[in-house]
């Protein structure tokens, strides 16, 4: 959903809307558990990359290029540095195309989780959700049969879409969640980490209409460091 500017640093931000909430910080939730070593692996497209103002590893090797804030991994990490945090996202890539690379970016890196975000360009090139589910479905079987701990994560909104596309967006989103739970596996939504509190349908702040900010990618971590740490609490108690 567009091409990456590295150059790009700032971005506008709407965040009037909804009560106050504390951000991810290194001591926000860093310090909340016992520290754990983990491997995470981040599998997706260009809202995994951190496109517009970053290019992924993958696409600018070895360790990308751009600003790095305008990534979730790397909030992800800073907050948790006992976490690896591996972005493994391609702007513009199908949920097909990120299956096709599932083996070589997620099992050969023998994670503790994978976060699995993708099919926003599946949609904002006509596709169904239900094309995208096919896949997905896939994808966190994979990840279980290796045992791997899939992390459902869902689709972002963009300003630029259609209501079509929104359509299919929040279609392809409860099933991502209803799924989950059927699966009993992490559900995070980071689609409603970056929407609008007063139009869901729309970025919250976004440089380009149609990727999250800084802030964006920043409320994103957030909601995924958060999600992983209540999956840990309950291996924990068990």
């Amino acid at each position: 959903m567009g091409t990456a500017d590295p150059a790009i640093k700032g971005s506008r931000s709407s965040l009037g809307g909804g009560p106050p909430r504390k951000m991810i910080t290194e001591d926000s939730i860093a310090g909340s558990m016992p520290p754990r070593r983990l491997t995470i692996v981040g599998l997706g497209d260009s809202t995994t990359a951190g496109t517009p103002a970053f290019l992924s590893p993958l696409e600018a090797p070895p360790k990308g290029r751009g600003n790095p804030e305008s990534q979730y991994a790397h909030w992800m990490a800073r907050a948790h540095a006992e976490w690896t945090v591996l972005n493994r996202g391609i702007n513009g890539q199908t949920a097909a195309e990120i299956r096709g690379r599932f083996e070589r970016d997620v099992l050969r890196a023998k994670p503790a989780y994978v976060i699995i975000l993708a099919g926003v360009n599946d949609i904002f090139g006509g596709g169904s959700a239900e094309v995208v589910e096919r896949d997905l479905a896939v994808m966190y079987a994979d990840a279980l049969d290796a045992a791997i701990v899939p992390v459902a994560a869902s689709v972002l909104p963009y300003d630029q879409a259609t209501p079509q596309a929104t359509a299919a967006i929040f279609t392809l989103n409860m099933w991502i969640e209803s799924f989950a739970k059927v699966l009993d596996i992490p559900f995070a939504d980071t689609h409603a980490a970056v929407a609008d509190p007063n139009a869901p349908h729309r970025l919250r702040g976004s440089p380009d209409g149609l990727h999250p900010d800084v802030d964006g990618y920043r409320r994103m971590a957030d909601t995924l460091a958060r999600t992983i740490e209540a999956h840990l609490a309950r291996l924990g108690s068990q």
